[in-house]
C-alpha cells in the first residue's frame, strides 16, 4: 500500500512541484535553489538512461585475443624449422594460424578473411629462375 500511494501520490506531487521551465531560455532565469531542486530528477533519470543503455549495448570483443588459437599449445613457442635445400621451387607458408597443414597453408585463411574481415595471407617462397646466358 506505501508504494501504490508513493506511485500514486507522492511522485506526481514531487514532479508537479518541480521548477521545470516551459522554455529553453526559462533555465537562465532558475534560481539557485530551483536548480538545486532539479539535481535530484536530474541525477535519477541520468542514472536510469545509463543502466538502460548498459543493458543493451553489446559486449565489448576483446581485443588482444591470440592468433594462435590451437596449434602446439603444449609448447612455449612454436618453431619450425626448414632446409632451404628441401624447398621445391615455390612453397606456402600459414600465417593465419588456422591451417589444417600448419606450417604450410591450406587456404583456411580465405574462410578467416571472410569471418572476420581481416586480411591475411600466406608467405610464399619461390626459387629465383637462373639467368640464362
Amino acid at each position: 500500500e506505501s508504494l501504490a500511494s508513493l506511485v500514486k501520490v507522492s511522485l506526481p506531487n514531487y514532479l508537479q512541484n518541480l521548477p521545470i521551465p516551459s522554455s529553453l531560455g526559462g533555465f537562465a532565469r532558475l534560481s539557485g535553489g530551483d536548480w538545486v531542486s532539479l539535481v535530484p530528477f536530474v541525477g535519477t533519470v541520468s542514472l536510469i538512461v545509463y543502466v538502460t543503455v548498459l543493458a543493451f549495448k553489446p559486449p565489448e570483443k576483446p581485443t588482444d585475443l591470440p592468433c594462435n588459437l590451437k596449434i602446439q599449445k603444449e609448447s612455449s613457442k612454436v618453431v619450425n624449422m626448414v632446409d632451404i635445400e628441401d624447398l621445391g621451387d615455390k612453397i606456402s607458408y600459414c600465417r593465419c594460424w588456422r591451417s589444417k597443414k600448419f606450417p604450410l597453408c591450406d587456404g583456411s585463411h580465405n574462410k578467416h578473411n571472410e569471418e572476420t574481415n581481416d586480411n591475411v595471407g600466406p608467405l610464399v617462397l619461390r626459387r629465383k629462375e637462373a639467368a640464362t646466358k
